[in-house]
């Protein structure tokens, strides 16, 4: 999902935070007065959200840390409380998602049995949304219930899972770009290309993404791949050779998760991969320092969907289904954009935002132009054993 790091997936790399965490941190610190240390430390603390005297309609919705619009004053989220109170249904909103695999292997037992998960609808990222959708897993959502979905869904989400291109049985939620960063004032020709990265005057100060979807998609990117279309284990060795001498001869510092922001920070970084959201913060608090930039052979992206389990009752389905429709009011996802600071999918929100915070109308990590939204690429549908394979190599390669 423009956001800081990234979600750790399969790997063992220690004090990570999701991207959702990070950009919570940071965001809050100048936005809505909160402590960057404060929320960090903060940030394993499940919130959620109900009301009472709202019958028996209710529903549960397990969802990523900081990935909708919270006031810090009243401990409440606004939209949620509004969509309670217009609908009459109670929400248990939990915060119990910081990694997919390990979120999956909780539940997995409930959803190969169809039985009740304990959420009514879940937000996975879309890699793993696609697994549970091939296993047969979540429920086909009906579309007279969201109408707005239909309706209001720009075309970046419309296809972004392999095996539900009508979005049948998903509904998207958020996306984050990943992208090219460089100290403008210490790089001043930029970093635009792989070569560009092992520049002699960079050697040493370049930092990639401890996730190989990410690092690993950017590269097969620069040397011509199309990720979301052809390509097996020939173009993944090649890109994965490119990375080990880039390694080996001492061009790349390390390969990091959300630290990488740090690193910039401190100058020890020159040039990273790196997420939108991050560097449009950073740049508004330390002074427009560095230069993001979804280079023109194309990167991945992160995106999340909400996804109803089949063990979830038909009823408290079609009250899901009323969230989700809720959602996509422009200026309900206004709001939640607001906050989250990622690339939302709703239609219309861009226009919205202009009474809900003006300064955000022009903010490219919410609202990509359409040049950066032709140079995001989602992958084409892995496979598990093949997401095993890559991953093992990757890892390998870190000494992971």
């Amino acid at each position: 999902m423009a956001y800081a790091g990234h979600r750790q997936e399969g790997t063992n790399v220690p004090g990570e935070l999701t991207h959702k965490r990070r950009i919570a941190s940071i965001l809050e610190l100048d936005r809505r007065g909160f402590i960057k240390a404060g929320l960090a430390g903060a940030a394993g603390l499940t919130l959620s959200a109900c009301t009472s005297g709202a019958g028996e309609k209710s529903i549960t919705w397990g969802n990523w840390p900081y990935l909708l619009d919270y006031d810090p004053d009243a401990q409440t989220y606004p939209t949620l409380d509004e969509f309670i109170a217009e609908s009459g249904i109670s929400v248990r909103y939990l915060e119990d998602i910081d990694d997919n695999n390990t979120f999956f292997a909780k539940i997995k037992d409930q959803l190969s049995l169809n039985d009740f998960t304990g959420y009514d609808v879940i937000t996975f990222t879309d890699w793993m949304n696609a697994r549970i959708i091939e296993s047969g897993s979540v429920q086909q959502f009906d579309r007279t219930n969201i109408p707005l979905v239909y309706e209001n869904t720009i075309d970046l989400f419309k296809s972004i899972i392999p095996n539900d291109p009508n979005r049948d049985f998903s509904v998207p939620w958020d996306a984050a770009g990943c992208g090219l960063v460089w100290n403008t004032e210490l790089v001043p020709g930029g970093v635009h290309t792989l070569d560009d990265l092992l520049a002699p005057e960079l050697k040493g100060r370049v930092g990639l993404l401890s996730e190989w979807r990410f690092t690993m998609g950017v590269i097969m990117s620069g040397q011509g791949v199309d990720i979301s279309g052809e390509w097996g284990d020939p173009e993944y060795e090649r890109a994965l050779e490119w990375l080990d001498r880039a390694i080996s001869d001492g061009h790349i510092a390390n390969l990091l998760g959300n630290s990488y922001t740090i690193e910039l920070e401190r100058d020890n970084l020159l040039a990273s991969l790196g997420w939108s959201g991050d560097i449009a913060i950073m740049n508004a608090e330390l002074g427009d320092r560095w230069t993001y930039e979804v280079p023109e052979f194309g990167a991945p992206f992160a995106s999340d969907s909400l996804t109803i389990p089949n063990g979830t009752p038909e009823e408290r389905k079609e009250w899901v289904e009323e969230l989700a429709n809720f959602y996509f009011d422009p200026t309900v996802a206004a709001h939640v954009a607001a906050y989250v600071g990622g690339i939302t999918p709703v239609r219309g929100a861009q226009e919205a935002m202009e009474k809900v915070d003006p300064t955000q109308v022009e903010n490219s990590s919410i609202f990509p132009d359409e040049t950066i939204v032709s140079r995001l690429k989602s992958y084409r549908r892995i496979s598990d054993e093949e997401d095993v394979k890559y991953t093992t190599s990757f890892n390998k390669l870190l000494g992971l």
